[in-house]
């Protein structure tokens, strides 16, 4: 067993407040033991308390609490300083005068006072452990107030544990440090954690996407790194590397990281170090011209809260700099602490220098001992003592064992942990052991000093100035920051890399060429020459960056084409947004012509041509036997007119149409306008008031419940995301070009085609800018939305690409781009789809009934032709039987004042010359004959005109002529006619027919 004899000369004691040297002469015998319990021993005894003489009457060395610091009104409490640094030094000041400050403020004798025991643990982790278990077997502390860092912490933590002894911690900010963990560890100043909202926000605030996070290696540097990481997350910051800095560095080992900090993109860095490092990386970052325009640097509070100790060749490294650090109200007290702090230190370091202004931490450090003292008065007397192992277990005992249980621990955590007060610092409060704040300050280093440009608080974000209204409109934001380089505008945070590679664009290699993208190769050269649509709109989106973009072109083969390239396409933008494409059959319209659209133009023009052939039809046969189809030319045009025009209306009700043939073609005429009317009408109604050309199918579901097949593009991952939507393998069928699209959407999915064909956007609106008219691309959008040009997440050039895009497509280059590779619009015009859809009535659908229609007028011309010779010859004998009638009558009578006319129109005209004699009254004669109608299908005289002037009158009398007599010889009737017309003018009288 290893024994440590130890020889420690007395020291001696001023007031309540002992300090015990290290430098003591020590004699070790070694009589052997346990390892284990040799290294306890070990830790807990070598460099007990090491320090520095202090001058008499101030702080005396430490001794054994004599009876009256034996009493219960004083409560010993110990504190772990490094007293060999400036910042430790200063700490004994705050805490020694805010004991003196709280006593002053109390009526004496109200409670137990403390007596404080400092001792200087170095800045070791195990000189830290040695000197508190020193406190505890020596001076039986009740409390312990630091040590410094969070590695010493992380030691005394678990002899607090052992011993119910509060550790009250005003320095030791690392998260992995947790009051959680342990009831008896207190921190009383803020965690890094708690700095790390207000970083992001400020990162978001000036959209920078890329940060490079520089820090120590140490649980201090890296308890901070996982709460960025998360928070940056969250505001859409990418952390692309983390530059490690050992936690004792050389300058050749910074400079090896800022050289690989300058050879990336990212410009924007957060710094989180101790401040003696943080200085170094500063001035080597300036001397390699790295805090000039376009780097952005932020700082932690691990140096913002210790930047009144910086010197000026330091803070004038540190130029445009931005920092975060705990908000510190102003009060009264805290502008009279700066004179009381110095007065002090200098009556306990008289041999020293004056320190630097006291910073966040010396203010901490101050309300810590006023909290201790507080929560004493609020515990009451601490009665109960120490616990003290057995004498059973000394035998084979060491530091650690010996020690005491503090019986009052529990309760005097408890009254620490509700402590509350207003203290120096802020607002007293702690949560699980952990003290809360929740405002922090953002600063810029100007100059020889910094400038306040806003705060951060948890509500409102960031604002200019400290608002506790949620109307923060007006103050939102920061106030002017100057950077790096002097310049008062944000740098955008990357830059391209002096040393930097070309951006690689990788573009896909397709089986065929596209206008899309078209990849060939110079075998000479062996250079790609990269074209298409895609590519030029990326050229153009390049053009409008605010800056220069180098890049190249690399090509990229798809996965299942086989090529000597081994990167696969869907390895870097496997999210293509894709659709389907169905045929159509229902559309709408809303066209000015609209009336036109329902028939196909070319059937207009055959309808036409039927309309004026069967007026012509009609004139030519009525024409010479029927007065309403006589007169001038421009009259019997009218008429034709007028009376075909009838036929589209409805059937023309006029009993004058004399000829079979006529009434033949009207008939034919009236049921072919009738069916074209029916569907005219039809036609119109659906494309004024009704939806037509509907697609067939309307989504995947639909697809695979019909059991229809569906295409793709062959070669391409269509398939995969088919299967992949439960679609059975069997059931696709590729293709490779947009006519064969169009022809398997023709044949439809029971015929060899299929009911739908799926592919990227872009390629279905190429097929649609040529076959637009019967289909439609339908459904919903599968993952993105359509083609893009793919970063890696977190790039920074997505926020500018993104803009210049929009440059593009709002402008003209767009049109003309697509109008150098698809020679027009890509959009199917919707109203003319609608007019030339499936619901116009085509030629070809009405063809057969205008075969039809030609077909009968070829047989009834024929009939007609038949009929015309045949009556021509029949007219022939009527002619000749008139001939004989006259001149029988002129030789019998000797009278030439009868003309004898035949007409058009089958009837003989009897012109009578001269004046009639009057009547007597102006009417026929009583017993006067008449002819009767009906008398051998004889027609009586239908009427009498005056044919002359006022001193003759010809009177002309129309008999019809009977052919069917003529050419049997039967005359006598027309014979009889003639005389009882002579009769009549012989009498002075013509009769009438009835």
């Amino acid at each position: 067993m290893l024994v440590l004899c130890m020889y420690i000369r007395a020291p001696k004691v001023v007031g309540e407040v002992s300090y015990r040297p290290c430098k003591e002469r020590r004699k070790i015998m070694v009589v052997g033991g346990n390892i284990i319990i040799s290294l306890l021993v070990l830790l807990s005894s070598w460099l007990l308390f090491a320090g520095h003489d202090q001058p008499a009457g101030l702080l005396g060395r430490a001794q054994r609490p004599d009876a009256a610091a034996a009493a219960s009104s004083v409560v010993h409490v110990g504190a772990l300083l490094d007293l060999g640094s400036v910042g430790g030094r200063a700490s004994r000041a705050s805490i020694s005068l805010a004991l003196e400050d709280f006593y002053a403020s109390q009526p004496p004798g109200s409670g137990a006072t403390v007596a404080l025991h400092v001792a200087d643990c170095k800045d070791d982790e195990i000189t830290a452990a040695s000197t508190a278990i020193d406190l505890l077997k020596d001076f039986k502390v009740q409390a312990i107030i630091g040590p410094k860092t969070s590695m010493q912490a992380r030691f005394t933590i678990g002899i607090g544990n052992k011993t119910n002894v509060p550790i009250l911690s005003y320095s030791a900010t690392s998260p992995y440090l947790s009051a959680n963990q342990s009831k008896y560890f207190v921190r009383t100043a803020l965690d890094d954690a708690s700095q790390v909202p207000a970083i992001a926000s400020l990162i978001q605030y000036f959209n920078w996407r890329q940060v490079v996070l520089i820090y120590e290696d140490s649980d201090f540097g890296r308890g901070i790194v996982p709460y960025l990481v998360d928070a940056l997350q969250d505001a859409d910051a990418h952390i692309p590397y983390r530059s490690i800095i050992p936690s004792v560095p050389t300058d050749d080992q910074i400079k090896v990281e800022l050289n690989k900090l300058k050879t990336m993109q990212a410009r924007v860095f957060v710094v989180h170090m101790s401040p003696n490092i943080a200085a170094r990386l500063f001035v080597l970052a300036h001397d390699a011209e790295m805090l000039a325009y376009g780097y952005a640097w932020i700082i932690t509070d691990s140096v913002g809260n210790m930047f009144s100790t910086l010197d000026e060749n330091i803070i004038n490294s540190m130029q445009g700099v931005l920092g975060v650090r705990p908000y510190v109200p102003q009060s009264d007290k805290l502008l009279a602490f700066p004179a009381l702090f110095l007065s002090r230190y200098r009556q306990q370091n008289q041999a020293m220098p004056d320190p630097a202004s006291p910073n966040i931490f010396h203010l901490w450090a101050y309300d810590t001992a006023w909290a201790i003292a507080t929560a004493l008065r609020k515990a009451g007397p601490l009665t109960l003592g120490l616990k003290l192992p057995s004498l059973q277990n000394s035998n084979n005992s060491n530091d650690l064992s010996m020690l005491g249980v503090s019986q009052d621990g529990p309760g005097l955590i408890d009254s620490i942990r509700t402590t509350r007060f207003q203290g120096i610092s802020g607002e007293f409060i702690l949560v699980d052991g952990q003290r809360q704040g929740s405002v922090f300050e953002i600063f810029n280093v100007i100059g020889n000093s910094y400038q306040s440009i806003g705060f951060w608080t948890p509500n409102l974000g960031i604002t200019k100035k400290l608002i506790t209204s949620s109307d923060a409109s007006d103050n939102v934001g920061l106030n002017i920051v100057i950077w790096p380089g002097g310049s008062a505008q944000p740098p955008k945070g990357w830059e391209w890399p002096v040393a930097g590679k070309k951006m690689k664009i990788a573009v896909p290699v397709k089986p065929a060429p596209n206008p899309f993208v078209n990849v060939k190769k110079n075998l000479a050269t062996g250079k790609f020459y990269v074209t298409g649509y895609c590519i030029d709109i990326f050229e153009a989106v390049v053009q409008e960056m605010p800056y220069a973009v180098p890049y190249e072109y690399v090509p990229v083969v798809d996965p299942n084409i086989a090529t000597n390239l081994t990167i696969s396409y869907s390895e870097i933008c496997h999210q293509v947004s894709l659709k389907m494409v169905v045929p159509l059959k229902e559309r709408w319209s809303t066209s000015l012509w609209v009336f036109l659209k329902p028939i196909e133009p070319i059937l207009w023009v055959a309808f036409l041509a039927v309309f004026v052939f069967t007026g012509f039809v009609i004139w030519l046969v009525e024409h010479k036997e029927n007065r309403d189809f006589g007169g001038s030319a421009g009259k019997q045009l009218v008429n034709i007119a007028y009376f075909s025009f009838q036929a589209l209306l409805a059937v023309p009700k006029d009993p004058k149409l004399k000829k079979w043939l006529s009434k033949f073609a009207l008939i034919n005429l009236v049921l072919l306008v009738w069916l074209l009317e029916k569907l005219y009408s039809a036609s119109l109604t659906s494309m004024v008031t009704a939806r037509q050309l509907q697609p067939t199918v309307v989504d995947l579901n639909q697809l695979i419940s019909n059991g229809d097949y569906i295409g793709y593009q062959g070669g391409s991952f269509v398939k995969d995301f088919l299967k992949s939507r439960k679609v059975e393998e069997h059931k696709l069928r590729n293709y490779r070009t947009t006519d064969q699209y169009a022809e398997a959407l023709m044949k439809g999915s029971w015929n060899g085609g299929v009911a739908a064909v799926f592919d990227e956007i872009p390629y279905l609106k190429l097929f649609m800018s040529k076959y637009c008219r019967n289909h439609s691309i339908v459904g919903r959008v599968y993952k993105t939305g359509g083609f893009g040009f793919v970063f890696p997440k977190g790039s920074p050039l997505v926020a500018d690409v993104s803009r210049a895009i929009l440059t593009v497509t709002e402008g003209d280059k767009i049109m003309d781009i697509e109008r150098k590779w698809f020679g027009g619009d890509l959009v199917c015009n919707s109203q003319a789809n609608a007019i030339e859809s499936a619901s116009v009535v085509t030629w070809s659908s009405l063809r057969g009934v205008f075969f039809i229609t030609i077909g009968l007028w070829a047989i009834v011309g024929i009939i007609y032709a038949a009929l015309w010779f045949r009556l021509r010859q029949e007219e022939e004998q009527v002619q000749e039987a008139v001939a004989e009638l006259a001149i029988e009558h002129v030789h019998v009578n000797g009278d030439d004042s009868i003309i004898w006319h035949i007409s058009r129109d089958s009837h003989l005209v009897i012109q009578l010359r001269g004046n009639p004699s009057p009547s007597g009254d102006g009417g026929p004669e009583e017993g006067a004959a008449r002819p009767e109608a009906g008398h051998d299908d004889v027609e009586p005289p239908p009427d009498v005109q005056n044919l002359g002037g006022p001193e003759e009158q010809v009177q002309a009398v129309e008999l019809p002529l009977l052919p069917a007599d003529a050419a049997s010889g039967n005359v006598a009737p027309l014979r009889t006619a003639i005389n009882e017309t002579e009769a009549a003018e012989n009498s002075g009288r013509l009769l009438l027919p009835k």
